[in-house]
């Protein structure tokens, strides 16, 4: 927790105080939502523990074992099945990493695995078995990992990731975004984050002062998969960041039992384009071990996209993807 204090005062904010109080268990998450079965995480998946903030458990259906935000991020025994092509590795992250820290996988841009905390542990997450120890840009390890990206000059956009880059202090963020601004070929910074949807307190204007005045031109792309996290909290702070001229992208992944239906998916795409989120992509899950119980088929994914371009704006299609580890770009589907 250590990566979450203030990086001058050393006390914690109150978005700090509220990732704090964030449900790591899943018989507290069952008690707040009233659920007569206290279901008890299988202890082979406590390895990826259990985390909901209660912004985003406030949006859950209370009695209802099947809501789509519940299940995203509750452990369960379909965890443990094992099947072919399903791994710990699934998109190439180790084979791109450059150095410790950085993701060289696609020309013009390279990714900084900032941390490996995130706000929510979500149960899909193609990350969730990567060693974080050895591939993330600590104190230590930042200086080779900026000496890497000003070696190459064909670099321009830089990706922060993680884990999730704003469970990070303000000062820290900053102080990095200070150190990637010293390298003259790089011109563009993008954020991928969950935060401005699990954890709306923590975008502050300190944060985005510092963004809009970044020589660096800022994107923050989030992730939703379905229109129920989407309330009036996420709302104001999408509001707040587009009133710094910080353009809002959205990904998702299709899942089953959470979003994949024509129905589900529209209402995603209108939501968030009302909020002022432009639609990116949609992945195809990535096979991960243990992610089996969300996978949807191609075929059917297929099906998704001809119904949704049959009756709805183009300009809210996001693109449909797979991420393939041995490929220098995403797949279209």
């Amino acid at each position: 927790m250590s990566e979450f204090i203030h990086k001058s005062t050393g006390y914690r904010s109150s978005w700090q105080q509220e990732l704090g109080q964030s449900f790591v268990n899943a018989e507290s998450l069952m008690v707040h939502l009233e659920l007569e079965k206290i279901l008890a995480a299988p202890k082979q998946t406590l390895m990826f523990p259990l985390r909901v903030t209660r912004a985003f458990a406030s949006r859950m259906e209370k009695a209802n074992i099947n809501d789509p935000l519940l299940r995203q991020v509750l452990p369960l025994n379909e965890e443990l099945t094992v099947a072919p092509g399903f791994t710990d590795n699934p998109v190439g992250d180790l084979e791109a990493a450059a150095v410790p820290g950085v993701l060289h996988k696609y020309s013009g841009r390279a990714l900084l695995i900032t941390t490996g905390h995130c706000a929510i542990n979500c149960r899909y997450c193609f990350r969730k078995n990567f060693p974080y120890s050895n591939h993330s840009v600590n104190p230590g390890k930042l200086a080779v990992a900026l000496r890497y990206i000003e070696s190459q000059p064909d670099i321009f956009e830089i990706i922060l990731s993680g884990g999730d880059p704003l469970v990070l202090s303000n000062g820290k963020i900053l102080e990095l975004i200070s150190q990637i601004e010293a390298i003259p070929h790089i011109s563009r910074l993008r954020i991928h984050s969950r935060v401005p949807v699990v954890l709306p307190s923590r975008i502050d204007s300190e944060l985005l002062t510092g963004l809009s005045l970044s020589r660096l031109k800022p994107v923050i792309v989030v992730h939703i998969n379905h229109p129920n996290e989407i309330d009036q909290s996420v709302v104001d702070k999408i509001s707040l960041i587009r009133s710094y001229f910080i353009p809002v992208f959205n990904q998702a992944v299709l899942l089953k039992g959470v979003n994949d239906s024509v129905e589900t998916l529209t209402e995603l795409f209108e939501k968030a384009f009302d909020s002022g989120i432009f639609p990116y992509y949609l992945h195809m899950l990535d096979k991960s071990t243990g992610n089996t119980h969300f996978e949807v088929t191609e075929k059917y994914c297929n099906e998704l996209q001809e119904n949704l371009r049959k009756n709805t704006p183009g300009y809210l299609l996001p693109r449909f993807v797979r991420e393939q580890a041995d490929l220098p770009y995403k797949l279209p589907i």
